[in-house]
């Protein structure tokens, strides 16, 4: 069967496969959804691991795509016409909420800026494109672990540095865990000066045609002029924001 799946396509396969994925998955499983031996699959998913895109998961053996993967994906996802139409969207958002809006995804050690809009206000607080800021304390990383299945979620946060930034900060697991859950229903996150003191800032999810988190898409503010519930009465610009952006990335990779 995988003589007739032409082997430069092989590996994309594999990483394709493992993108659709919400656990990490075996060779095994990765072959039999694929279509590939047995044998083909376990020398490619070595390669992979070995050329530093897959990682496993000891001791279960499975596998998990690498920041390598995760960086180029979000390099493919944010380029050329579509980044010039997410930037153009982030400028409108901005303008309607009138303070920095951002667009961060996710990487192994927290979350990364890979657009942002600035506020016209001289008082803001500033994090620069490329800026890596914590999950457990931030608007869009609890956005973002919010959207993982409970199980994994769990496990995620079990393996997180709660560290304590200001006395708002989330230091207990299971306190966490609980506004995770909330976020999940409720759409939204905020972060009331958990991150930095002074600063409040709110964020929803920027999600793929299957409904899949790929990014958050967020602004926030000097508590001068932003309170949570101040920012939770911005949020429809937010959210329809996040719905064009979507549409924009993910509907432009469409040529069928």
């Amino acid at each position: 069967m995988s003589e007739r799946i032409p082997t430069n396509l092989r590996t994309l396969l594999i990483l394709e496969e493992l993108s659709r994925s919400n656990t990490p998955m075996t060779a095994s499983e990765l072959g039999r959804a694929v279509g590939l031996a047995k044998q083909t699959v376990h020398r490619l998913c070595a390669t992979l691991e070995q050329e530093g895109f897959l990682a496993r998961i000891a001791p279960s053996k499975r596998y998990i795509a690498t920041r390598r993967v995760r960086e180029m994906a979000s390099g493919l996802l944010f380029s050329s016409n579509s980044q010039i139409a997410a930037h153009q969207i982030l400028v409108d958002v901005a303008r309607e909420v009138k303070e920095t809006v951002n667009f961060v995804v996710p990487e192994d050690s927290g979350m990364r800026y890979l657009d942002r809009v600035e506020t016209d206000w001289a008082f803001r607080v500033q994090f620069p494109v490329g800026s890596n800021v914590p999950f457990h304390c931030t608007a869009s990383g609890k956005t973002y672990l919010a959207s993982l299945a409970p199980r994994t979620r769990r496990s995620m946060v079990a393996g997180l540095e709660l560290s304590k930034l200001t006395h708002r900060t989330h230091t207990n697991q299971d306190t966490l865990l609980r506004e995770l859950k909330q976020i999940s229903s409720q759409g939204f996150a905020l972060d009331n000066e958990e991150f930095i003191d002074g600063m409040v800032a709110i964020a929803v999810p920027v999600t793929d045609a299957e409904g899949r988190f790929a990014a958050a898409l967020a602004f926030h503010g000097p508590r001068q002029r932003i309170t949570p519930d101040g920012a939770i009465n911005r949020l429809d610009p937010l959210l329809q924001g996040a719905k064009r952006i979507g549409k924009a990335l993910f509907d432009s990779m469409d040529v069928s």
